[in-house]
């Protein structure tokens, strides 16, 4: 099963409690809902062996059919609707990693 990881830090006039609020009402509902995902997970950084924390957010995407949701979730009006809210909540630096499951 292929994973999206998607790390991030809020923008300044977004809190963690607004932000949390968010995900439960609006953006976890609605990754979920999306063609080809089979679940969304968001983490909340709160702690780091090293003691750095570059990104305070992980979002990670599980993803059973890679192709359909390239094909019908990403261009869809929903996540572009999604996107444009949510690049307003974050900071722009953010790392997005694609990858496969391996056990």
């Amino acid at each position: 099963m292929a994973k999206q990881i998607i790390m991030y830090n809020l923008a300044e006039h977004v809190t963690d409690e607004q932000y949390k609020e968010y995900v439960i009402n609006e953006k976890g509902p609605l990754l979920d809902s999306l063609p080809g995902a089979r679940k969304f997970e968001m983490v909340k950084i709160t702690g780091s062996m090293s003691g750095e924390i570059p990104y305070h957010y992980v979002g990670i995407m599980h993803i059973e059919d890679m192709g359909k949701f390239m094909r019908e979730a990403v261009p869809s009006k929903k996540m572009q609707d999604f996107s444009t809210k949510w690049r307003t909540m974050v900071q722009p630096e953010v790392l997005t990693l694609i990858g496969e499951e391996i056990y």
